[in-house]
């Protein structure tokens, strides 16, 4: 068959709604392709759909269904396999992110090898696949997979990845960083996730936008796997950019207490973009760029939010899982000495993510107090 010109290719973009898939989609029609867009007809995404039902073809259906996903594919040259349960709905329903991140990858693979002319396949895995880096924070491509423990959504990507392989398809896995958008500003229990210490480097969905629509005719991409970050003007700590993330909210430095974070389990890092720069010319914004975005986009509002700190500060506690799990054990603690107290804070510290250990610890605590005080009773009389 022959080569196919830009404006003759036909693109499919699955979960093209989401934060990369708009990126994405935008980058797309500004270069003229034919695309079409496999999305859930949910009300959100019927919604986004307006703006572009006169630019793109849009198919609405389910990927775990695999008549909707035949349908959606039928003469696609590319597809862009997007759709994702992603944290923390992932976390929370683990099912159903099995459902859609592994047998929806099945789905596709699938019914694309049953096709006449076998499209090829772009896929965006995640670095949740590499999991806690904090002790080895530069993050290469063919590091071992070892997800953090109960990471669902990692482990979906993992098993995906490995259908995509085995497929015989040409394939391209994009390993992607910690996405920023200056329209996904909102505070959700998963920024509590990760530990304060951890390594970062960002990438702005642009620019994963652009990586993902330049790889279309970089014809070195397939077969491969590549790690998709903003570079080395990208990186930091999460406590520094939780700070300054804050500080651009208005609400100041040290808004929240460490308390609120998790210790460990999580992901995150530096990667090792050398190849995906080289191939795909992508990293066009910097952390500071981000900021001043940020910056932008909040405006005026930031002036007005000290008013209030107080109450978005107890506002975010309450998200706050590890928050919330350190209170209860503060008083539970309360009945002890100041020794004692230091003890289990210092327990709570080093172990977290231990709660029925660190419960049944409390437990026994409490037991030795009772018995010494039956002791010192018997002994009185």
């Amino acid at each position: 068959m022959y080569e196919k010109e830009k404006n003759e290719l036909n693109i499919l973009i699955t979960g093209a709604f989401g934060n990369v898939g708009l990126s994405t989609l935008k980058e797309l029609i500004n270069r003229n392709y034919n695309i079409r867009i496999f999305e859930v007809p949910n009300k959100k995404n019927k919604k986004i759909s307006r703006k572009y039902r006169n630019k793109v073809e849009i198919f609405w259906g389910d990927i775990r269904r695999r008549d909707d996903v035949a349908h959606a594919i039928k003469d696609q040259d590319i597809i862009i396999h997007l759709a994702a349960i992603i944290p923390p709905l992932a976390d929370e329903n683990p099912e159903l992110a099995n459902e859609v991140n592994v047998d929806g990858t099945f789905n596709l693979v699938k019914e694309m090898k049953s096709q006449n002319y076998t499209p090829k396949l772009i896929f965006t895995s995640s670095i949740a696949v590499y999991g806690d880096r904090r002790e080895n924070p530069m993050i290469r491509v063919d590091d071992p997979l070892l997800p953090s423990e109960g990471d669902t959504y990692a482990r979906s990507k993992i098993k995906a990845e490995t259908l995509i392989r085995k497929s015989g398809l040409s394939y391209s896995i994009f390993r992607l960083t910690y996405i920023t958008s200056v329209n996904k500003l909102d505070m959700d229990p998963l920024m509590f996730h990760m530990p304060l210490d951890t390594p970062i480097e960002i990438c702005d969905t642009k620019d994963v936008g652009l990586a993902l629509v330049n790889a279309i005719h970089c014809p070195d991409i397939w077969g491969k796997t590549l790690n998709i970050a903003g570079g080395k003007n990208c990186r930091t700590y999460y406590n520094n950019y939780i700070d300054k993330m804050m500080e651009l909210f208005g609400l100041g430095n040290n808004f929240l207490p460490d308390t609120a974070y998790a210790k460990s389990d999580f992901h995150c890092g530096y990667m090792d973009t050398k190849q995906s720069q080289n191939l795909l010319k992508y990293q066009r914004h910097s952390l500071e760029d981000y900021y001043n975005e940020v910056k932008k986009k909040i405006g005026l509002k930031r002036y007005f939010t000290p008013i209030i700190r107080w109450m978005i500060r107890l506002h975010l506690l309450r998200k706050s899982y590890y928050y919330q799990r350190f209170k209860f054990f503060k008083k539970k603690t309360g009945a002890f000495s100041i020794l004692e107290n230091k003890l289990i804070r210092k327990l709570l510290a080093n172990n977290y993510n231990k709660i029925t250990s660190l419960e049944q610890k409390v437990k026994e605590l409490e037991n030795i107090i009772q018995n010494l005080n039956k002791m010192k009773v018997s002994i009185n009389e």
